[in-house]
């Protein structure tokens, strides 16, 4: 059927072909869409056989193109919620600050439901509860394999590691990333959780996980120095 609703017969699209032979230099995409008999008989037309390889690798390249530009998205988010973290950190004032910027942005940006950060440091009367684990304190057991390892753990915490972390809302956390801070200046922990068991599973990547960790570090080092200084 043409644009304007008239049905073409098979004799005027022949007809119309003997008089544009000349069409298929113009349109060759088609001919990877048509099925042309071949007068071979029951031999493989080396045409046919060329015209089929050309459609299947036509077919892997646009599957190598589309899995090219899913993992272009992905990064092109990822990146951008990088840049979100770094601007809050930056925006953080005090030790508190990052706490609760941290809350914010994780659960826009990164649509986690939680994140605690335990800094491994002796501090006398912390302004913030639960921020600080003493050096050699019990809740450091469950985390000694990760931090030795200094490698980002996901999937499922145990519930002593999940009770540390997370608290009365340890229960809740169904799927995590643990992610050791291992830094001349700081050692801590930086968890992220969620309540969807999928969300973090022990196939990802740790790239962006690490390199979060690091921005955060370096964040807590300046402010930690800061308030030293005061």
């Amino acid at each position: 059927m043409s644009k304007q609703g008239t049905i073409v017969s098979a004799d005027q699209v022949a007809d119309y072909l003997q008089h544009n032979p000349e069409f298929f230099h113009e349109h060759l995409s088609l001919l990877e869409q048509l099925s042309i008999p071949h007068p071979s008989g029951t031999a493989t037309s080396l045409i046919l056989k060329q015209l089929e390889l050309l459609r299947v690798k036509r077919q892997d390249l646009e599957s190598q193109l589309n899995n090219l530009l899913g993992i272009a998205r992905d990064n092109d988010a990822s990146f951008i919620r990088m840049h979100k973290l770094t601007l809050a950190l930056l925006e953080a004032s005090t030790l508190a600050d990052v706490v609760a910027n941290l809350d914010a942005v994780m659960a826009e940006f990164f649509l986690t439901d939680f994140v605690a950060v335990r800094i491994i440091k002796q501090v006398s009367n912390p302004s913030i509860s639960n921020l600080f684990i003493e050096p050699g304190s019990e809740d450091l057991l469950p985390f000694l394999k990760q931090m030795a390892s200094n490698k980002p753990k996901c999937g499922r915490a145990t519930l002593a590691q999940a009770k540390v972390l997370f608290g009365e809302a340890a229960t809740e956390v169904k799927s995590c990333a643990i992610i050791p801070m291992n830094f001349t200046e700081l050692d801590g922990i930086l968890a992220i959780g969620s309540r969807n068991v999928d969300r973090f599973h022990h196939s990802m990547g740790h790239l962006f996980l690490t390199q979060m960790s690091e921005i955060i570090g370096t964040r807590l080092i300046a402010l930690l120095d800061k308030s030293n200084a005061g």
